[in-house]
């Protein structure tokens, strides 16, 4: 576990999400960098955003957090939220979602987004 450890996880929660994912072999880029949108917590693929939503996107925060959904839609790319209940309590639906959309290749563009 240690050596999975990374220091740009802006919390356990994303740590979690990470090592969940890895156990089925998806590896996604963390803190990245999306012109246009700002700094989202991973990209699968080219264009599958997945956000860990922890208590501090309540109010002003969730508009923010949808205006920002909108802006990366508009450039290709989908999000999905997910928030600290689903993670932690409800993760074979999380799991679920994530797998249903690599297997409909959600997370590859047609075009091939750089970010």
């Amino acid at each position: 576990m240690v050596d999975f450890a990374r220091s740009d996880a802006d919390s356990g929660l994303e740590s979690l999400l990470r090592l969940r994912l890895h156990r089925h072999g998806i590896s996604v880029a963390s803190q990245v960098e999306i012109p246009g949108v700002g700094r989202v917590d991973f990209v699968l693929g080219d264009c599958l955003i997945i956000e860990a939503d922890g208590g501090t996107h309540d109010g002003p925060a969730r508009h923010r957090d949808r205006v920002r959904d909108a802006a990366a839609m508009a450039l290709g790319f989908v999000t999905l939220r997910l928030d600290y209940a689903l993670i932690i309590h409800d993760w074979e639906l999380v799991e679920s979602a994530i797998l249903a959309a690599v297997a409909r290749n959600l997370h590859r563009s047609i075009a091939g987004l750089t970010w």
